[in-house]
Formats: C-alpha cells, sequence, structure tokens
C-alpha cells in the first residue's frame, strides 16, 4: 500500500471541501480550488478528514494513489495557506519592479523583460532584487517562479542570474593565467 496514499487528509478550520463524482473542491480564504481524481481511485469524506483508497492493487492504481492524496491535500492547504516561491537577483544592474499586475525585469539584456502575472498569482518586489510569488495553487506558483527563473539562469562563473531563494550554485573555477 502506498505511505503517502493512505494517510487521511484532515480538513482544517475555514475550509469547505465538496465531493462530486470524481472531482474535489476546496473552498477558503484564498479562494477555489479544484481537482479532477481519475476513476481508479475512489475518495471518501467523513466529519473532517478525508481518505482516498485505490480499487485495485494493478500497477496503474498504485501509482495513482499517492498522487491523487497529495493533489487534494495541496488544493485543500493552498486555499487555507497558500504556496510562496522566492526568488532573488544576482548582478550588477540587475533589477526588478512591479508595474501593476506586470512584473518589468532589467537582466543584462538589449530590452526589458516583462511578465504579466496569471490571474490568482500575486508577485511582489522587495529591494529591486528579491520576487516573492505567491498563490493558492502550488503548480502555478511553481511554474511562474521557473519561467522568471528561465529568463536569466545563475551563470556558473560568478553566480550572476536569478536564482531561488537559497538555492546553492555551484561555481566553477576561472582561466588561469601563464606562469
Amino acid at each position: 500500500m502506498s505511505r503517502i496514499g493512505k494517510l487521511p487528509i484532515v480538513i482544517p478550520e475555514g475550509v469547505e471541501v465538496k465531493i462530486e463524482g470524481q472531482t474535489v473542491t476546496a473552498k477558503g480564504s484564498l479562494g477555489t480550488e479544484s481537482v479532477t481524481i481519475r476513476p481508479e481511485i475512489k475518495i471518501e469524506k467523513s466529519e473532517n478528514t478525508i481518505v482516498l483508497t485505490r480499487a485495485n492493487d494493478d500497477r496503474k492504481s498504485r501509482s495513482l494513489h499517492g498522487l491523487s492524496r497529495t493533489l487534494v491535500s495541496n488544493a485543500i492547504n493552498g486555499v487555507k495557506t497558500g504556496f510562496v516561491k522566492k526568488l532573488e537577483i544576482v548582478g550588477v544592474g540587475y533589477r526588478a519592479q512591479m508595474q501593476g499586475n506586470t512584473l518589468n525585469m532589467a537582466l543584462g539584456y538589449s530590452h526589458p523583460i516583462d511578465i504579466k502575472a496569471p490571474e490568482g498569482i500575486k508577485i511582489s518586489v522587495e529591494q529591486n532584487t528579491k520576487i516573492t510569488i505567491s498563490g493558492a495553487n502550488k503548480q502555478a506558483v511553481g511554474d511562474i517562479a521557473a519561467l522568471i527563473r528561465s529568463k536569466r539562469p545563475p551563470e556558473v562563473y560568478k553566480g550572476k542570474g536569478i536564482k531561488y531563494e537559497g538555492e546553492h550554485i555551484r561555481r566553477k573555477a576561472g582561466k588561469t593565467g601563464k606562469k
């Protein structure tokens, strides 16, 4: 049995969960998230917990069991507390600023880079070099963070670029001169 899939999901205070067929909808203070579960997985809701069980023991059902439980858990946690990713910009002249709902970045190219925040995602900038992305959908937060990082990934010689907060960049030694 899946170690993750068999764990019950506790529904926190302030979150309303509705199950209609194979769709689980969570509604909380940060919005509404909906997850559709494959038919190989059965959903049961008791008072304040949700338990996912698989119909049979074939390989596909086993692989979907833990995934489905995690997706439902992320939806419930997302509408209650939300998810946050933090990015840091390293480099002379590299900076970011918000212009309305658009992130405007100067990353050493001949043109500025603009990224519009999708619906449900909040982007904020502190000190021109720290970007915070937050939202209720874990996948959407991670996708927009990866998109921003892809515009100037950190390089290995000086470490210049956009990196996740706490990310360690493996540095290479530069050329050595003649002796």
